[in-house]
């Protein structure tokens, strides 16, 4: 029984200290979050306390931070919208979604995709008979542009003058001076 109230005050006493310690952290955190404009977040806080020979987990900094509204005014990278120009060309939909019972090599259909190759990002171009869905011409590079379409062209083994409707997304990619002389050479 003596043992027991001998060990209350011991008890006593340290939980006393500690409280004062966590305290003297909170308003260590404090300071140093306003010394820093406000900007600071508990990681470089953490840097600063371990400085001044305070070593806290930055999930206990996260505590006090949250626990006294503190929160850094940190700069997030913004995207940035590009702006592009829109194909707003009046252009008949002449297929107007028909895909189906077709002759060879009355419509060819394309389009660019991407693939990742190695660690890079690659552009893929297709040139589709819709007569039997058979990849007719392509072509990959590392950019988006006419000169890949044309390429996909010059892999046609086919005659280029039997194809009569050439059908696309309208991209920036397809309507272009290097494909419109392709189509006028070839009266596609």
């Amino acid at each position: 029984m003596a043992l027991i109230i001998v060990a209350y005050p011991y008890y006593y006493k340290t939980n006393k200290c500690i409280n004062k310690q966590v305290n003297n952290y909170e308003q260590e955190i404090i300071s140093a979050f306003n010394k820093s404009r406000k900007i600071y977040g508990a990681r470089k806080i953490k840097v600063i306390l371990n400085r001044k020979d305070i070593i806290l987990s930055r999930r206990k900094i996260r505590f006090f931070m949250i626990k006294n509204n503190l929160v850094s005014k940190y700069t997030k990278l913004k995207y940035h919208n590009h702006k592009t120009t829109v194909n707003n060309d009046q252009i008949n939909n002449i297929l107007n979604r028909q895909f189906n019972n077709k002759k060879p090599n009355e419509v060819i259909v394309s389009d660019l995709t991407y693939v990742q190759v190695g660690a890079k990002w690659h552009y893929i171009c297709l040139l589709i008979d819709l007569f039997n869905r058979e990849i007719i011409g392509y072509s990959a590079g590392p950019n988006k542009t006419a000169e890949l379409v044309q390429q996909a062209f010059h892999k046609i083994t086919r005659p280029l003058n039997q194809i009569t409707l050439f059908h696309t997304d309208r991209g920036n990619e397809f309507k272009n001076k290097i494909i419109d002389e392709i189509l006028i050479t070839f009266n596609i």
